[in-house]
């Protein structure tokens, strides 16, 4: 892959996540859910770290495991979307609306790649 033609992007995912990504051939991220209007993609790996261990391993729909996903994205078409301050100087996002989805994953480069696992059980070990 040519850096300067892809970015690095990151996304904390719970189980039914990931599993739905796997079905897809760690190709796409799954359609969001009617209460999803976002999809939202994070900047570094840090802040998925984060999420994935403080926020996914306490919640049940995620099934109390967190994992950190990388991908590549087309750089020109990430471009037109505005990086999100959610929070702090390393809470940056992207939101990509829920229709735009479809279309964000055609520009996904390679495949989606699990970097971190986190599980409740081994956080209280």
């Amino acid at each position: 892959m040519n850096p300067a033609t892809t970015k690095t992007l990151y996304r904390p995912v719970g189980q039914a996540e990931l599993d739905l990504i796997a079905a897809a051939d760690w190709q796409r991220f799954p359609p969001r859910l009617e209460w999803q209007p976002i999809f939202y993609p994070v900047l570094t790996e840090e802040y998925a770290i984060f999420i994935a261990e403080k926020w996914n391993t306490k919640d049940p729909n995620s099934g109390y495991v967190g994992y950190v996903l990388q991908f590549e994205i087309d750089a020109d078409y990430i471009a037109q979307f505005t990086i999100q301050n959610v929070g702090g100087p390393e809470s940056l996002e992207y939101w990509i609306p829920a229709e735009e989805l479809e279309t964000f994953n055609d520009k996904i480069v390679g495949e989606i790649e699990v970097t971190h696992q986190f599980a409740k059980d081994e956080l209280t070990k």
